[in-house]
Formats: structure tokens, C-alpha cells, sequence
């Protein structure tokens, strides 16, 4: 029997897989642009960012920020909105942690502080969405353009709040002064000693528990039926008695408070010190990771192991091959962009026209 559209097993895995190889593959014909060889590269690549232990700790470490930005992307995406500010709500989200912690730190066990700290971040990066979505719902402005110029806003405040008031007297570095240390995120190397020193922290398996409750609200819940049907066709949503304007809001507000969350593996369990521009790209970076895994869970895992394994294997294969610059990476994550966003669909005909030929045979 003819099929007219792909069966999820394809639209989830195989188009998602054509695109990456077909990303990866122009990466390759770069690299041999460049005088060096693809394969040999690949092999420095994944050494560094999978096999070597420490690398691998790196890689993960990497991911457990990824995975908040890109489940802030995609629980917006659900309820039929693009949040481009995930990285402007992670900045302010970081400014939420580091006030609860500048103020506590010296008198809080780090079991109190720690979680302060989290819902400080996840309060002021869902205050930073709000308006946007408030915007969208009351107003109709678009999200896409609100939240672009939300990230360029909180660049700017988080600039002059730093800089006027958070540098301590006397340093000329634009930051925080550094947190103590019952403020630091506990390292997993004490459960698991071959990770060796590295920043791999609890931030990992706190995302992997915020990616279960995700996975379960949006597809076993009630409000998660809604917020898919309002993504979906808001009309037939709003007969079906949801409230859109409602809907719309909190999904932004939990789509913020995500993105918050992002900056506790940052800031709390790496550099212990708010410092300009610490997201470095993450929130954009969960714009791919939501495209990429197509919002379902265990996408969103993979897609940010793979982002953080290029991070991580893309700075050791520059230092062992000077004629791939790091700049590179951010090249080939653009091209995941570009065929798993934009090119989603492009191999969408000759799948469906395979699997027909196929079940025909």
C-alpha cells in the first residue's frame, strides 16, 4: 500500500541522520580544502572528545548546558513559537544565580545555596521571556523578532550591571568576585575517578532528569496535549477549550526558566564567577540541538553530545592540525543548522519514494 507521508521512525532518525552525514560530508571536502586529511581528522576528533576519558568528561560537560538551551528551544517550538533569546535569558538567568549567591554564600550550606542559586537563574531567565511572550500573546508581535532584540538587551544590561556594580573594588577584570566554595556544583571525578579533573559536575544528571520530566509532561500529561495542540492549529486548540493567550505565556515562561538553568553548569560549575558574555553562543547553539532532535527527548541528549564533542574534539584537533582553525567548528555547526533547519526536509521525497518502492517489492 502507498504511503503519502514518512512514518515517524523516518522523520525522527533517518531524515535527521541523512542531514548530519550530508553536513558532515561538506565539512570533510572543507578539511581537504585545507591540506588536511578528512578521515585522519576524524579520528583526532573523536579520540579527544569520546574515547579519551577526560575528553569525554569535557564533551558531557559541554552537553549538560546544551541540554537546557535546546529543551528551551524546543518547549517553545511545541506551543508553535521560535525562541530565539535562549542565549539573552541564559545571561540574565546567570545574573539571577549570582545575586542569590553574592548574597548567601558566606552563610548558606552549599545543599541551600546550591538550589537557590537554581531557582534564582531559572526566575530571572523566565522574567526575561515573559514580555515576549506576553508581546505575542496581547499584542501579536512576532516572538522571532522580540526575543532577537531581548538578547541584544540583556548583552547591554548585563554589561552595565556588571561593570558598574559587580566588579569588586579595585580589579579591573569585568566580573564578579569569585563565589566560595560552598557555591561550587559537586564534581562527578569523586564518584567516577577516571573522568579525571575536570568540570563535569551534577549539572549532568539534573539535565538528563529536567529532559525525563520534559519527555514525560509533553506527551503523557493533559497540559502537554495542549500546549502540542496550540502548536499545532491554535483555532482548532481554541475551540477544543485551551487559552491560547495563556498558553502562549507560560510556555515562554517555562521556555525562559530552561534557559536559565543553562548558566548553573556555566557559572556555578566552571568558572565560579559571573563574567561578560559566559553564555558564548549556547542559547543559538540550542536552536540547533531543537531542530536536530526534533524536540523528543532523546534527540535533544544526542544532538547535544554531538555539539559538545565538537567543541571539545574541535579545540585539541586545531592545537594537533594549525591549519584547521577552531573557527571551523562554528562553520560545521552552521551546516548542521543549515540542513537539519532550513534542509530538514530535503531528502523528505526520496525517503517516502524508497520506503514505497519497498513495501511495493
Amino acid at each position: 500500500m502507498k504511503t503519502t507521508e514518512l512514518p515517524r521512525w523516518a522523520t525522527g532518525f533517518v531524515l535527521p541522520l541523512l542531514n548530519l552525514l550530508s553536513a558532515l560530508l561538506v565539512a570533510a571536502l572543507v578539511i581537504h580544502l585545507l591540506g588536511e586529511s578528512p578521515a585522519e581528522s576524524m579520528k583526532i576528533l573523536v579520540d579527544s572528545a569520546v574515547i579519551n576519558p577526560e575528553g569525554l568528561a569535557y564533551t558531557l560537560f559541554y552537553a549538560s548546558t546544551f541540554i537546557f538551551t535546546g529543551l528551551a528551544v524546543s518547549i517553545a517550538m511545541k506551543a508553535g513559537l521560535f525562541n530565539i533569546g535562549a542565549e539573552g535569558q541564559m545571561y540574565f538567568g546567570g545574573l539571577g544565580l549570582t545575586l542569590a549567591v553574592l548574597a548567601f554564600d558566606a552563610t548558606l550550606p552549599p545543599w541551600l545555596l546550591i538550589p537557590l542559586a537554581m531557582l534564582g537563574s531559572a526566575l530571572f531567565g523566565a522574567l526575561w521571556a515573559f514580555l515576549p511572550g506576553y508581546l505575542q500573546a496581547k499584542r501579536g508581535s512576532h516572538v522571532v523578532v522580540t526575543t532577537i532584540m531581548f538578547n541584544f538587551i540583556a548583552a547591554s544590561l548585563m554589561n552595565f550591571i556588571i561593570v558598574k556594580y559587580l566588579i569588586p573594588e579595585g580589579e579591573q577584570n569585568p566580573a564578579s568576585r569569585v563565589f566560595a566554595d560552598s557555591a561550587a556544583l559537586p564534581t562527578l571525578n569523586a564518584w567516577f575517578p577516571l573522568f579525571g579533573d575536570t568540570p563535569l559536575n551534577i549539572g549532568l544528571p539534573v539535565a538528563i532528569v529536567a529532559l525525563v520530566i520534559y519527555g514525560v509532561v509533553v506527551s503523557r500529561s493533559s497540559w502537554g496535549y495542549q500546549l502540542q495542540a496550540t502548536g499545532l492549529n491554535q483555532h482548532a486548540a481554541h475551540y477544543a477549550g485551551v487559552r491560547i493567550s495563556r498558553m502562549i505565556i507560560v510556555a515562554m515562561l517555562i521556555s525562559g526558566a530552561l534557559a536559565g538553568l543553562a548558566a548553573v553548569n556555566s557559572v556555578m560549575g566552571s568558572t565560579h564567577y559571573l563574567s561578560l558574555n559566559f553564555p558564548a553562543g549556547a542559547g543559538f547553539v540550542g536552536i540547533a540541538i531543537a531542530l536536530m532532535g526534533r524536540q523528543h527527548p532523546v534527540g535533544i541528549f544526542l544532538s547535544s553530545v554531538l555539539f559538545g564533542a565538537l567543541i571539545q574534539g574541535g579545540f585539541d584537533l586545531s592545537l594537533e592540525k594549525p591549519n584547521i582553525p577552531v573557527e571551523t567548528f562554528v562553520f560545521i555547526q552552521g551546516l548542521i543548522i543549515l540542513f537539519c533547519g532550513a534542509m530538514e526536509n530535503f531528502y523528505a521525497p526520496a525517503v517516502l519514494k524508497l520506503i514505497n518502492a519497498t513495501r511495493k517489492g
